[in-house]
């Protein structure tokens, strides 16, 4: 692993600061030095050293994506996801897991799975190099109930292997669930605290009763474990604010009383709406058969629009937003997250600085590595990125791979820059 020295570039460090020029020296897995130009000290080039000089381009801490799917396969159904057989499927989630890495998402909040042990195999084999992708937190299926979100059975192949969700019926049954995922090495349970209608089952209903909500939070912290939920129902946003349920995906429909609930332990909780879904649900999935009309009689217009007014209202509360927008359907492919930030400037109105920080600090303490990484400075890890263009100016650049000239993880480009040698210094150059 060389020393890797990045000079004349427009440092975005994640503080919230405006962009500055300046140099970013990488040491191993960190970074050891971020020197302003305006700071009278340009940082010594020490032996063996790779500079790069950015000219100008933009270089910004990686991001990270909050709600993540790598299992679900660009598919149009739950079934066509589940369906496909085991041995491809982990080939799939391996080639999904360096496509996010290309797209320059170096961290990943896995959201569910759709096989038992899919996250957990596939995160282990990025920790140890057997394949290429972004550190990763593994989810567990979707725990559901008979006849819930999630509940693929037919009533002939009643046996729940064959569910896309891990199907539970009372406490006991909950607590074995939870039970059997921490013993696969999951880093969180995902439950489906209320429905989807695409499913049939419509969003603002609920599924679970307080006592099984109550076993599954209670079993996963005994075993230090997070909970994450699937909550677009006003009930379900309150229930994870009482049970303490810490990641929470949609909270489309939230009433006032929500609202302050979220507002009163905004510290305890991450909002991932995950928009995507929403807004190409009801505008660009006629080729699957769900037209805007058929969008609008599922109810998915008038959730978009819950969604954005209640998203609103928690960035106004300081509540934390971050991005991942159930991507990996059919009409929300892998490799288009960075959609999700133009969404927030576009739809919640938030600022294009509040749009890059939702992708970087702010998923930070999501990733449980706050001062680790999202932001470029002294001691973080070398999670970085240098863009070509300017995302305060138009957040869009980032969904262009070509824009992305260098992606680098743990202090190793995983894409570089051309490079050539300066005979001048004897130190290599990117060949701008």
């Amino acid at each position: 692993m060389a020393d890797v020295l990045f000079t004349n570039a427009r440092i975005f460090d994640g503080s919230g600061a405006q962009p500055f020029r300046g140099e970013v020296l990488v040491q191993g897995k960190r970074i050891s030095r971020v020197t302003p130009a305006t700071g009278g000290v340009r940082t010594a080039p020490v032996g063996g050293v790779t500079v790069v000089d950015a000219a100008g381009a933009f270089l910004m801490p990686g991001m990270v994506e909050a709600h993540t799917h790598f299992a679900w396969n660009d598919q149009p159904s739950l079934d066509a996801i589940q369906r496909m057989p085991p041995e491809e499927h982990i080939l799939w989630c391996a080639q999904v897991a360096e496509r996010y890495l290309d797209m320059g998402w170096t961290s990943c909040v896995g959201a569910a799975t759709a096989k038992p042990r899919l996250d957990v195999v596939i995160r282990n084999a990025i920790n140890d190099g057997t394949i290429i992708g972004p550190r990763y937190l593994a989810a567990s299926q979707e725990i559901t109930v008979p006849g819930g979100l999630g509940d693929t059975t037919q009533p002939h192949l009643p046996q729940p292997e064959f569910a896309f969700g891990a199907i539970v019926s009372g406490c006991e049954d909950m607590r074995r669930c939870v039970r059997v995922f921490c013993k696969y090495g999951v880093d969180s349970l995902k439950i489906n605290l209320s429905g989807e209608s695409i499913t049939g089952m419509p969003s603002e209903a609920s599924q679970f009763t307080e006592a099984e909500v109550a076993t599954c939070v209670e079993e996963a912290k005994a075993w230090g474990k997070r909970v994450a939920a699937h909550a677009r129902s006003t009930q379900s946003i309150k229930r994870c604010v009482h049970h303490g349920i810490e990641v929470i995906y949609h909270a489309s429909f939230a009433d006032e009383e929500a609202l302050d609930l979220l507002e009163e332990h905004k510290k305890e909780h991450f909002i991932a709406p995950g928009l995507a879904w929403l807004i190409n649900t009801c505008h660009h999935a006629g080729e699957y058969g769900i037209t805007p009309q058929v969008a609008r009689g599922m109810g998915y217009f008038r959730e978009l629009e819950a969604a954005i007014e209640t998203m609103k209202a928690l960035r106004r509360r300081d509540v934390r937003i971050l991005p991942g927008g159930d991507y990996g359907f059919a009409w929300t492919p892998h490799g288009t997250n960075a959609k999700d930030l133009e969404y927030f400037v576009q739809h919640v109105g938030m600022s294009t600085m509040e749009a890059l920080l939702s992708a970087t600090a702010w998923g930070a303490p999501m990733m449980k590595l706050k001062n680790q990484i999202g932001q470029v400075r002294e001691g973080c890890l070398a999670d970085l990125l240098l863009v070509d263009g300017d995302p305060l100016e138009d957040i869009a650049v980032l969904q262009d791979k070509r824009r992305l000239l260098a992606v680098m993880k743990d202090g190793e480009f995983h894409r570089a820059p051309p490079l050539r040698r300066d005979a001048h210094t004897q130190h290599t150059r990117w060949a701008a």
